[in-house]
């Protein structure tokens, strides 16, 4: 399991939301299954939706887990 920071930005004019972790941008993430995704072919042990809602490892920014919305 990673201790490196993970960021989620506020959500874009899109309602993508950048993800970042260890000040390397993922990508473009327009659900939780997108992030979960990033984070399992950035190396981590079968992330999933739910891992991703309830990480402390996660930093949201402009909103939690359930804001996809500009």
């Amino acid at each position: 399991m990673t201790t490196l920071p993970i960021i989620v930005y506020p959500t874009d004019e899109q309602g993508g939301r950048r993800v970042r972790m260890d000040g390397e941008i993922l990508g473009l993430a327009y659900s939780l299954r997108d992030i979960a995704e990033f984070l399992r072919r950035a190396g981590l042990e079968d992330p999933d939706p739910a891992w991703v809602e309830a990480s402390t490892l996660i930093e949201w920014r402009g909103g939690g887990p359930d804001v996809w919305e500009h």
